[in-house]
């Protein structure tokens, strides 16, 4: 499945374009890549955009995902602020949110790329 990763101008975040159809396995290497990207350069906040991309794990392999892979795996920060940006009629994201805000992670989904931006653009709490 092809992605992009590139620091924002900003500086502030980096951000990841996906397309095609994502799951846990191919999420899992395209995390990893992102967050030694943000490690190398100081940057802890990832916007992701999934407009052209669905989520095609089962709902076992989400919550695993979530709960596992993303806390478990070494060289995930877990302290990332993630935003992701998804098409508006899109919900095949909405729980793989819910079980990774359950776990401590900081992911929220937008369907408005400017809240997006904002969001992994603001200060933190």
């Amino acid at each position: 499945m092809p992605y992009h990763l590139e620091p924002s101008e900003c500086g502030r975040y980096i951000l990841m374009t996906v397309t095609g159809d994502i799951n846990s396995q191919t999420a899992i290497g395209q995390n990893l890549e992102a967050h030694a990207l943000g490690k190398q350069l100081g940057i802890r906040r990832y916007l992701v955009d999934l407009t052209n991309s669905k989520n095609t794990e089962s709902v076992l392999g989400n919550y695993t995902f979530a709960r596992e892979d993303m806390k478990e795996t070494e060289g995930i920060d877990e302290g990332a602020r993630v935003a992701l940006l998804v098409s508006p009629d899109d919900h095949s994201h909405d729980f793989f949110e819910t079980v990774a805000r359950n776990s401590g992670l900081s992911v929220t989904i937008f369907r408005d790329r400017d809240l997006a931006l904002q969001h992994v653009t603001g200060p933190l709490p």
